[in-house]
């Protein structure tokens, strides 16, 4: 595994910080973002470290991305929102530099607009245990039982 020793990303998957994992495999590590953009706003990161799409090798993009899929489908589950938004940003905005993908429940009228969205932590650590445990069950139900290998822990 190709990792960064300075990377935040690169410390949850080695076990090396605390994060709240809702889905782990050989491929990649999802956990909760610690700012959401809204409860249950998740984080999907490849294992080796990779700064940017385009340094991924093309072997991972497609298992990746079927994850970041079944994350799209498990967190409009889980949180009961009508969509989720999946986006990636590629070094600008990007404020760990480990490539991620960001899939976050949305609904009509929830109030972002454009690309200025406002970022706030977990109001309660109830919240962000129920979001975790509501990702990690809907997970393991869209895969057939994979996928949610990891108790939940608090947020670095």
């Amino acid at each position: 595994m190709s990792r960064s020793k300075d990377c935040a990303f690169c410390a949850i998957v080695a076990r090396e910080s605390e994060a709240r994992i809702v889905l782990e495999d050989d491929v990649s590590v999802a956990f909760l973002d610690n700012r959401p953009l809204f409860p249950g706003h998740t984080l999907l990161v490849p294992r080796d470290h990779h700064e940017a799409i385009w340094d991924l090798p093309e072997d991972l993009v497609g298992p990746l991305y079927l994850n970041a899929r079944l994350l799209a489908l498990a967190v409009r589950e889980a949180m009961g929102s009508q969509g989720a938004f999946v986006a990636a940003n590629n070094v600008v905005s990007q404020s760990v530099p480990h490539f991620h993908v960001h899939v976050v429940p949305r609904n009509r009228r929830d109030g972002l607009r454009g690309f200025f969205w406002p970022r706030r932590k977990y109001e309660a650590e109830d919240e962000a245990r129920a979001a975790a445990e509501a990702i990690r069950a809907a997970v393991a139900r869209l895969s057939g039982g994979g996928g949610a290998s990891s108790p939940a822990s608090p947020s670095p």
